[in-house]
């Protein structure tokens, strides 16, 4: 059992970030005992202020996010209680210094570190801390994604890194890992008989991965452009979904042993060429149009200027190995789609020969579909056939439901977890199987790399799509052609 880490370092904490998510994750991890008793959070950030103006800011962010009926005025004060400021920018030594006088005394009792900050301050607030004396062998760091913004940035960052701290003190988030229903795609996999039999080439037809946004730029203009939404959805969270969703059985649930078989998955997935990037993948961007119901501005108006960033991209991705030869994997995400939700199909081959004859009085048979809801309602629903009720005169007459399993509804009573509260429990504790491995990072980037190349290889522009719908019309093509529909 490794310690835990009694002290958090939060880089980044006067940002929307540490607002939105951290410090209401960690008033709900205190509020469950599940902090260390001399837990204390060290908040940094560019801009000066003192611990009590700091701990207002908290008190502030706690009652907008975590909802008056969790709310505790006293829990509040408790949380606030533990918490110190200091103002520090990377490479300055002094401020460093003056930190780490914070923090003296607690070394011994573990510490963790959490940069929520701009990728390129990963390295130099590391090196920073080490100046400082604060990195040692039990010291654990996290990083916000992205790591890098191509294969070769990532590499230099995970060297920087990985310099100051080993492998297994490194926690790379990805926060999609830490929602309830992105774990349970290895409980329903690895934890029903019904479905790992089934789950490969012999029976599935192919695999949809959907993660649609209504929102657009929402104030990340200077993020967002040119980096767009390969870089910014398809090379993390898409892809570590897709990782689980076809990853082979590890042999426990722990952290190599399941981060070794999604990095299997990574490594085959089949790089794109010029000629495979203008058949397999589609760039988009959104123009001026209506989402849910509001007139809203197109990218390039809301941008000030012209762009060839993508908004939307999907891909047909295949993985080269046994258990997936020759099942497509369709992917597609984008901003102003007409409906915020993260969703997986799988689509089931349908039955070898069927009994029930095409008719007036019987639609045949439809092949099972199973569709894993991750968000906003968690939902796992299958399709299959059923008999109509009545006397079949004229033939069976099927019809296709739904058995559905609300895991809202099925867990009613308990309450659903904000997906940082797991992580950093777990970066606290020390448990890394939820976070991302270096090889997986880069076997990401290299799949990302390649496409991003034949893209500039073939010259793709991006295709315009009214905001509100689900991208441009070669999106739907992309799936068509090949007799399947995109599921919505």
């Amino acid at each position: 059992m490794t310690e835990r880490s009694s002290t958090l370092i939060l880089f980044g904490a006067t940002g929307d970030l540490a607002g939105r998510m951290l410090f209401p994750s960690l008033y709900n991890l205190q509020e469950d005992g599940l902090l260390p008793d001399d837990f204390l959070v060290v908040a940094s950030g560019r801009s000066h202020r003192d611990d009590g103006g700091f701990r207002q800011e908290v008190d502030d962010c706690l009652r907008n996010f975590i909802g008056e009926d969790r709310y505790n005025a006293d829990s509040a004060r408790r949380l606030t209680e533990r918490i110190i400021y200091c103002a520090v920018e990377a490479g300055n030594s002094e401020q460093f210094a003056a930190l780490a006088e914070r923090v003296r005394g607690r070394e011994d009792k573990g510490i963790a570190v959490y940069l929520s900050t701009p990728p390129s301050l990963f390295a130099p607030t590391a090196v920073s801390l080490a100046g400082a004396g604060l990195v040692n062998g039990t010291t654990r760091i996290a990083m916000e994604k992205p790591i890098g913004h191509d294969l070769a940035s990532s590499i230099e960052v995970n060297d920087a890194i990985g310099a100051l701290f080993d492998e297994e003190r490194i926690f790379r988030v990805d926060h999609y890992l830490g929602k309830e229903t992105v774990q349970n795609l290895i409980a329903l996999r690895f934890g029903n008989m019904l479905f790992e039999p089934l789950w490969n080439a012999n029976h599935i037809d192919h695999v949809q991965i959907t993660v649609g946004e209504t929102v657009g730029l929402e104030g990340r203009v200077s993020y967002y452009d040119g980096v767009g939404a390969l870089r910014d959805m398809v090379q993390n969270h898409m892809l570590q979904i897709l990782s689980i969703i076809a990853m082979e059985p590890p042999a426990r649930f722990d952290s190599t042993a399941v981060r070794d078989e999604k990095v299997k998955v990574l490594r085959s997935l089949r790089p794109m060429d010029g000629e495979q990037a203008k058949t397999f993948s589609v760039r988009g961007q959104y123009s001026a149009g209506a989402v849910n119901g509001e007139i809203v501005r197109g990218y390039a108006d809301e941008l000030g200027k012209p762009s060839d960033t993508e908004t939307f991209v999907a891909l047909k991705a295949h993985i080269d190995n046994w258990r997936w030869s020759g099942v497509p994997f369709y992917l597609r995400t984008g901003k102003r789609m007409p409906t915020r939700h993260s969703e997986i199909l799988i689509q089931f081959k349908p039955v070898a020969h069927s009994i029930f004859r095409r008719s007036r009085f019987s639609s045949g048979l439809e092949p099972n579909t199973l569709i894993i809801r991750l968000q906003p309602q968690e939902n796992i629903r299958l399709l299959v056939m059923a008999k109509e009720p009545g006397l079949d005169r004229g033939g069976v007459k099927l019809r296709e439901v739904g058995l559905d399993v609300s895991l809202t509804a099925a867990f009613e009573g308990q309450r659903r977890r904000i997906a940082y509260e797991r992580l950093l429990l777990d970066l606290l504790e020390g448990d890394p199987t939820l976070f991302v491995r270096r090889d997986e990072v880069e076997a990401q980037w290299q799949w990302i790399d390649s496409i991003i190349a034949g893209w500039q290889e073939a010259g793709m522009k991006v295709a315009s799509y009214a905001a509100g719908n689900w991208g441009p019309s070669s999106a739907i093509a992309l799936i068509e052609r090949d007799g399947a529909s995109w599921y919505e």
